[in-house]
This record gives structure tokens, C-alpha cells and sequence, in this order.
């Protein structure tokens, strides 16, 4: 059935072949298309997301004018009951499959060189519509400690986290409010002969505080490759140290995501959820329970 589409989409009508890729979480069906002498990727999706999407579209070719590093957009379109979107495909693979692979120095330089990509994302701000970052994130917010108190899930100290966002929360006031790509780990890292070669996965992509693209290194990054999440880290402030600001504003995202994650995990993977109780410890444990803002793991 794929590739009865795909004849029908002229672009990439003359393929050479379709491989099914079936990694992530995303609901769009990812299919690389191999031609003679190049690959694209094709992502098929629903109807009802195809404003959304467009929108997803003129995110990556604003990318390009930032020179970041990521997949560039070829054509978007509707076939049958179905949206499709076909980008440039980065060669290389999963970073968060191959990093463990090579030197802690090469896991550095792959995370600074993803540091610095993400910093000129965040030259892009949000548009004039979008509600402030303060007022968006402290409703979801609420909304998920609702959820989680319902929920039956029980987090170690939960008070004590609770406690310490509480004090902190009022920081998010005076955030900007710029682009986030909102799934920026090790997972969406592209690398290809040890080096850095792309980010992917947009279609999470908000809007708000820069500092908050850093939590998934606590989540996810610094379990894989914690010389990489240091990279990170340098690559994005030009090789300095990070202010106790930052370290602030970090510890508070992190303590956000505890409940939310739950709650999430709950609705979407509940088979999932000792797995994400084990990652939520391991930062948790970095952080002393927010008694530190800077984790144990960064030297």
C-alpha cells in the first residue's frame, strides 16, 4: 500500500525502494525512500493533523535559514484520506545506539556540537499569538499535579518536590518565550563516523523557555553518555560554565516533569512505567531531591 502511494506522489514516484522505519513514539508512519543515488524520508500521518503539520513543515524551513543541522523540507501534501510530509534523510545512526561506542572525548565533542546546534534553534521566537511560557506551563502544571494526586502512583518525597517547585515556580515569570524542539536527547542525535550529523524529530516542537530543552538530558542523555550530556551543556554557553540560574531553572523543569511524567506514562505506555520510575530516581538521586541544583554527574 505504501508504495501505491508513493507512485502517486510525483517527487518520489521513480523510487528504487521502501524500508518501513518503526523506531520512536511518533504516531506518523516513517518510511525511508531509497533512490539510486540519494534516500528521503516520507512520513504519512492523519488528516487532522495536517495544519499542525504544516505548520511542523515551515518550523524546518526556518531551520534552514539558522543553518541548524536537521532534516530539510522537500514537499507536504494530502493523497487519499492521508497527509504526507517528504524530507532530506541525515545518513548516520542513532546516537543513542552508537555513543557508548566511542572515546569519552568523541562523546563530548558529538555533545557540544549538538549544544551549539540548539542554540541557534533558539534564535527562532514564538509567534505574536502564543500565550506567555509563565502562564501555559503553570496551567499544565497544575493540571498534572492534579492528575498525579488521582492517580494511585506514589513518588518517593513527592512533598518535599512539590516544595521546592513551589518556591521556584514564580522564576518562569520573566522566561522567553522561543522555539523548542521539546525532544532534544541522545535519542534524536544523528551521528555518522563518530561525529555529530543532524537532529531529528521536530514534530514535538513548541514554544517557551529555552532552559527547558535541558531535561531530557536528565531524563535520557546522561544515562546513555553522561560526557555527552557535559558537551551539551559547554557546547551550548561557547565552552563556559553555566551560571547557578541555569543549574536553578534546570532542577525546577526536572521537578515538574516528575508528575507529569507520571501522568503521561500512565495515559500513553502504562506498561512502561517501573522503566520511567527508574529514570525518574536516577535524576531524582542526582539532585539529592532538589537538596542540589547541579547533578552529582556533572564534573
Amino acid at each position: 500500500m505504501i508504495e501505491t502511494l508513493a507512485k502517486q506522489i510525483p517527487i518520489i514516484s521513480n523510487f528504487r525502494d521502501i524500508v518501513q522505519i518503526k523506531k520512536g513514539f511518533s504516531s506518523d508512519e516513517k518510511n525511508l525512500i531509497h533512490f539510486d543515488n540519494y534516500k528521503l524520508l516520507l512520513r504519512l500521518f492523519n488528516l487532522t493533523e495536517f495544519e499542525s503539520k504544516k505548520t511542523e513543515y515551515s518550523i524546518l524551513r526556518t531551520m534552514q535559514i539558522y543553518n541548524v543541522m536537521c532534516s530539510r523540507p522537500i514537499s507536504i501534501g494530502k493523497i487519499g484520506n492521508q497527509g504526507y510530509m517528504i524530507t532530506t534523510y541525515i545518513e548516520g545512526k542513532d546516537a543513542e545506539e552508537e555513543i557508548r561506542n566511542y572515546s569519552d572525548l568523541e562523546q563530548f565533542n558529538i555533545g557540544r556540537r549538538a549544544g551549539e546546534e540548539l542554540k541557534k534553534m533558539h534564535q527562532c521566537v514564538a509567534p505574536t499569538h502564543v500565550s506567555s511560557w509563565y502562564s501555559r506551563k503553570v496551567k499544565k502544571h497544575k493540571r498534572y499535579i492534579d492528575a498525579y494526586i488521582e492517580c494511585g502512583v506514589k513518588v518517593k518525597n513527592d512533598q518535599k518536590i512539590m516544595d521546592f517547585i513551589d518556591q521556584n515556580i514564580y522564576l518562569m515569570k520573566q522566561r522567553p518565550n522561543l522555539f523548542q524542539h521539546d525532544d532534544f536527547h541522545v535519542g534524536n542525535i544523528i551521528v555518522n563516523n563518530k561525529e555529530f550529523s543532524g537532529v531529528i524529530d521536530f514534530n514535538r516542537y513548541d514554544w517557551g523557555d529555552p532552559i527547558h530543552e535541558f531535561l531530557k538530558i536528565g531524563i535520557f542523555s546522561r544515562e546513555v553518555s553522561v560526557p555527552f550530556s557535559i558537551g551539551q551543556i559547554r557546547g551550548y554557553f561557547n565552552n563556559e560554565e553555566p551560571d547557578k540560574y541555569f543549574w536553578r531553572m534546570y532542577s525546577l523543569y526536572l521537578a515538574m516533569c516528575v508528575f507529569s511524567t507520571v501522568v503521561w506514562t500512565l495515559k500513553t505506555i502504562p506498561n512502561d512505567m517501573n522503566n520511567m520510575l527508574d529514570k525518574m530516581y536516577m535524576f531524582l538521586e542526582d539532585h539529592d531531591y532538589f537538596s542540589k541544583l547541579k547533578p552529582k554527574w556533572y564534573i
